[in-house]
């Protein structure tokens, strides 16, 4: 069973939820407005999809990064507000790259140890570039003088 590792939802720290709920994920040929949505990471995100309960997008591939772009536009051009699950060939290496695109949540696959990936979360105290968490650049939230 993959292991899912999900954001709080009161903002609090990052959890391994031991038993995760079932998911009935429809895709995009399938799905209607309220369901949860599976996309794969080449699909082009639609207006209709903020109707979404939540969205996961699967990974075919640990060098494939079109989820990660996905992500962002769902945040950023339809404006879903909801969980974005992670799914498939998801890698600890990349998490916090994922959360910066607006991730909420990984299922991590049997063979990559939970442990590794909860403290890959953040690596980092601060980024230099904007995000879909931060959209401002570190030189634009600094205060000089």
């Amino acid at each position: 069973m993959p292991h899912l590792i999900s954001a709080a939802e009161d903002g609090g720290p990052w959890q391994l939820l031991a038993e995760p709920p079932a998911v009935d994920w429809q895709t995009s040929e399938s799905w209607q407005n309220g369901q949860p949505l599976l996309l794969r990471g080449d699909e082009e995100p639609q207006a209709d999809y903020a109707g979404a309960s939540r969205i996961a997008i699967e990974f075919a591939a640990f060098n494939d990064g079109r989820g990660l772009s996905l992500a962002v536009l769902l945040r950023e051009r339809i404006g879903f507000a909801g969980e974005i699950r992670a799914v498939g060939a998801v890698h600890e290496d990349i998490l916090h790259y994922m959360i910066r695109c607006g991730f909420t949540s990984f299922e991590l696959p049997d063979e990559r140890d939970p442990e590794i990936a909860l403290n890959s979360l953040a690596p980092y105290s601060d980024t230099y570039q904007g995000s879909v968490v931060q959209p401002q650049p570190a030189f634009r939230r600094t205060r000089r003088g």
